[in-house]
């Protein structure tokens, strides 16, 4: 293992969790798997840690902009925390290998929403008025966050790419307020996600964990500073086509390289 790989990752993650909120973790896995060679059991953790750090990096630029709506990322982390344990609890039960090749799929699915995402429209949960029917739509909220947490605690990665899309169409966000309001939801998800993968925590290469984490914490401030001034669009679907040609190699790899798995 060298540090410069996990330094030359850590920017490309942190930048796109500090433009997107949405996706920007998804290569976080398969960065360290392959791009670092950490084994699967405790590339998932150092990722958790990763998404974390990076996600309050995004944050930090955000935390005086008046878009972060904190209700809400508390309803949605009252599901997703507990749920990550669950995830966490569900991924030993399963194989290495298919566990990555599941993972492959869920970057090739993300990867598809980024580049066919619709255009924002009005949340269902918004009244008249302008506000929120918390009544009808709680439940519905705490259903995206359980989703996000166990996928959190499963594959270690934000679930920016659930509680984005749910924020603007269920409680109708404005992107800049759903990108800001899932980066608190992120981290307080990322950092139950470590708590559940306590037991692991020894076995971390904590030297890789910190160069990985500080670069992306740095990328991800920087680009929430200057995330308005790039052109959005363009951003998102030249990320999303990177990572279907990552879900593509990850998948091959894991059935025909599982070796890989355990280190390199």
């Amino acid at each position: 293992m060298t540090l410069l790989p996990a330094a030359a990752f850590g920017l490309v993650i942190g930048a796109a969790l500090g433009l997107l909120g949405a996706g920007g973790s998804i290569l976080a896995i398969p960065a360290l798997v392959y791009g670092v060679g950490v084994p699967l059991g405790a590339a998932i953790p150092t990722s958790l840690l990763v998404v974390a750090v990076s996600a309050a990096g995004g944050l930090a630029a955000r935390w005086r902009s008046k878009v972060i709506r904190r209700p809400v990322a508390l309803v949605f982390a009252a599901a997703s925390v507990p749920a990550a344990f669950g995830g966490t609890a569900l991924g030993k039960l399963l194989p290495d290998r298919w566990l990555l090749v599941t993972f492959a799929v869920l970057m090739a699915v993300v990867a598809v929403r980024m580049l066919t995402a619709a255009p924002e429209r009005d949340g269902v949960c918004r009244t008249r008025a302008g506000g929120v029917n918390w009544r009808s739509c709680v439940p519905m909220a705490l259903a995206a966050g359980a989703l996000v947490g166990v996928l959190t605690g499963l594959f270690g990665v934000g679930g920016g790419f659930v509680i984005v899309p749910a924020l603007t169409m269920l409680l109708g966000l404005t992107a800049p307020e759903a990108v800001a309001t899932s980066l608190v939801v992120i981290v307080l998800t990322a950092l139950g996600g470590l708590v559940a993968h306590a037991a692991t925590m020894p076995e971390l290469p904590y030297g890789v964990a910190v160069v990985f984490a500080g670069v992306a914490f740095l990328a991800s401030l920087l680009a929430g500073k200057v995330g308005n001034r790039l052109p959005e669009a363009i951003v998102r679907r030249t990320f999303a086509s990177l990572v279907l040609a990552v879900a593509v190699g990850v998948a091959a790899a894991a059935v025909f390289a599982p070796a890989a798995l355990h280190g390199g």
